[in-house]
């Protein structure tokens, strides 16, 4: 089943080939001030449409993509060799993300 989300504005949209069982809060400094959590995924289990910005910040070994409309964080992805990449599963719907499990990552 095939679960979607977008940003505020609708400019970019999200397709996963299912909805996350568990999410994860990381309180590091960034995500900390984003307000997001996230749903990790196979590169090849998502689909986004749209345009996007990015940010990088310390070792800059992942980009943060934003909506460059509306600025909502939609994604991160890597540089380099990672099969993985973030979604933020507070753009998904609200039952979606009530169905999730939260997990909390200490990385101060």
């Amino acid at each position: 089943m095939t679960t979607t989300g977008s940003c505020h504005c609708g400019a970019v949209r999200i397709s996963l080939v299912a909805a996350p069982d568990d999410v994860n809060e990381c309180n590091c400094s960034i995500c900390h001030r984003l307000g997001v959590l996230w749903a990790y995924y196979a590169m090849s289990d998502v689909r986004i449409e749209g345009a996007t910005v990015t940010y990088a910040w310390g070792e800059k070994t992942i980009d943060f993509h934003h909506c460059p409309t509306c600025g909502c964080t939609t994604h991160w992805s890597p540089r380099g060799e990672r099969a993985r990449l973030g979604i933020n599963a507070r753009l998904l719907a609200p039952e979606v993300l009530a169905a999730a499990r939260v997990r909390h990552s200490d990385n101060r």
